[in-house]
């Protein structure tokens, strides 16, 4: 059965070389699906292609090594000729996720096929009429925020005028309530965050710098997990 029919986008971390603090990138994957993430996107502005491919391949032995390749999600960021040639190198990649001015997501769809993920960042700007009007015929989830400003992608959130926007709990209410698809949120999120988040009743959460840049990867991935499974029981 293909991933896709089971895709778990509620803890989803987001990592590349330069957001953990040197630290090996599939030590810091491996911790936090322990922990129980459960999508996992490469994505980096600074590594090459062939790095992007070593990268993915690392991550995909990691997801294989804990028997978790028909659970856990394995993404990239915006470059559909990496996946394409990780794919012909023999290396289990599940999907992309594209920002508005990526690659359109039926390109994505048509080389990637029926049965491979594609992610797409929610516009910043009239974020709400937007989601009543896209066609979603090519996307599996949206990818929405920021929840606060954030330094890890710090363009993330900017209107025409170069102001940022962020995301208050009450719109992402509104916008799990109109979403034809499942919604993610991130952009600085922290621990405290979870809870209010959780009640929004938005598919997840997506990290960065909360999970890779911890002094313990494993123990802040087992919290933030922990928190959303107890804030969603509620």
């Amino acid at each position: 059965m293909s991933i896709k029919k089971i895709l778990d986008i509620s803890a989803y971390l987001v990592i590349g070389p330069e957001n953990t603090k040197g630290r090996p990138v599939g030590e810091i994957i491996k911790a936090a699906i322990v922990a129980g993430f459960t999508c996992i996107q490469i994505r980096s502005k600074v590594a090459s292609a062939i790095e992007l491919i070593e990268l993915t391949r690392e991550a995909a032995a990691v997801i294989a090594s804990l028997g978790k390749s028909d659970k856990v999600a394995l993404l990239v960021n915006d470059r559909l000729d990496v996946i394409l040639a990780a794919r012909k190198m023999g290396i289990k990649v599940d999907g992309i996720h594209v920002g508005q001015t990526d690659i359109p997501v039926d390109i994505c769809r048509d080389y990637l096929g029926e049965d491979s993920i594609v992610g797409l960042s929610a516009r910043t700007d009239e974020l709400l009429e937007y989601i009543k009007t896209v066609d979603v015929r090519s996307i599996d989830y949206f990818g929405a925020g920021p929840l606060h400003k954030t330094l890890t992608k710090p363009n993330c959130g900017l209107d025409s005028t170069g102001a940022i926007i962020t995301r208050s709990f009450a719109e992402l209410t509104e916008l799990r309530k109109l979403s034809p698809i499942p919604v993610v949120v991130g952009g600085g999120v922290k621990l405290l965050d979870i809870p209010p988040l959780a009640k929004t009743k938005v598919a997840g959460f997506f990290v960065v710098s909360a999970v890779t840049e911890a002094e313990q990867p494993g123990i802040a991935s087992a919290e933030l997990v922990e928190a959303w499974k107890a804030a969603i029981d509620i």
